[in-house]
This record gives structure tokens, sequence and C-alpha cells, in this order.
């Protein structure tokens, strides 16, 4: 089996957008699910591939500083939003590769609203949570405040705490019974 073939479809199946990036801000290759970001990133809504600026920025940090930390693996990591305030975490470091001649970068974009869903919904799973508090766990997750999740669920504060309380036992219950 052809190793490109193999690498290609291992990008494929993850969950996070990966990106190759040559040290000039071209894009090697981006997997489906860095196609996705980068077109919801873009300005003008084009079809076709192209870096957005603030991952550009991120990974203009590393080339900048390439000469700083030759002897040592960074990885430089930040978190962007989307127009609908999604946050999007991204990473950012160095990758040599035998077929390109140009020094190239690996960015990887984690959906972190999307992780979150999924993380949420496993704990929902694990600890028998009610929809209601999946719903404050989510958000949560996100680092939302008591009174935010509170306006956005259209709940009291004291609600908020009240799904966290039970989310907490549920959870300590859950631990108890493993041991």
């Amino acid at each position: 089996m052809n190793s490109n073939f193999l690498l290609q479809a291992i990008f494929e199946s993850f969950i996070d957008g990966v990106l190759i990036v040559s040290d000039r801000g071209e894009v090697i290759y981006a997997n489906r699910s860095a196609h996705e970001i980068c077109r919801m990133l873009s300005s003008d809504g084009l079809k076709t591939m192209r870096l957005p600026n603030q991952i550009w920025r991120i990974c203009q940090m590393l080339v900048n500083n390439r000469a700083l930390h030759q002897d040592t693996t960074v990885i430089l990591e930040d978190e962007i939003l989307t127009s609908n305030n999604n946050p999007l975490r991204v990473r950012v470091e160095w990758i040599s590769l035998e077929s390109v001649e140009r020094p190239c970068l690996r960015v990887t974009i984690e959906d972190r609203m999307q992780s979150a869903r999924k993380r949420a919904i496993a704990e929902r799973e694990r600890y028998g949570l009610t929809e209601r508090e999946a719903e404050v766990w989510l958000l949560r997750h996100l680092n939302w405040t008591y009174k935010a999740i509170a306006a956005n669920l259209h709940i009291t504060v004291d609600t908020v705490k009240k799904h966290v309380r039970n989310i907490y036992a549920k959870r300590e219950a859950f631990e108890w019974a493993q041991e």
C-alpha cells in the first residue's frame, strides 16, 4: 500500500482540521475538516483553498522565530473565534517532509464547540445526566459563566447551580461505583 495514501487516509479520519503549510503560507494539504473550517473563516466565501489570515498570523510567529528555536520542538497554540463566536484551538509546529523542498508547518485546528459537544454526550451517557444537565454541562465545558448559561437556556442562575451540583453528585457516585 502506498504510504502517501495511508497517511492521507489517517489525516482524513481526524475530527480536527489538519493543514500542511509551507513557510510561505501555501497550503500543501488540507483534510476535509480543515477545508470546512477554512471556508468558514474565509471572508470572501470562495471555494478555493486559501489559508485564513487568523491562522497565517499564528504560523508567521513560528516562521519569524525559527532561528531562536532550532534545537527544540516548539508548538505554538492559540485560540481564535469564528464569526459566530465558535472557539477554535490552533496548534502549529514544524514538520519535515521528504517530498517537499521547503520547510513546512503542521497546523491542527480543533473546533472546541464540537469537542465540548462530544464530551458532553459521552459524559451524559456515563453519568446518567438529564438532557438539561447535559446542556448546562456543555456550556460549562466552554467556560461559560452561570449567568451566561442561565440567560442562554432561559433559566435562573439558581437552577444552573442546582444542575451543576447534581452533575457533580452523579460524577462522584459514578467514581465511587468504579472503585
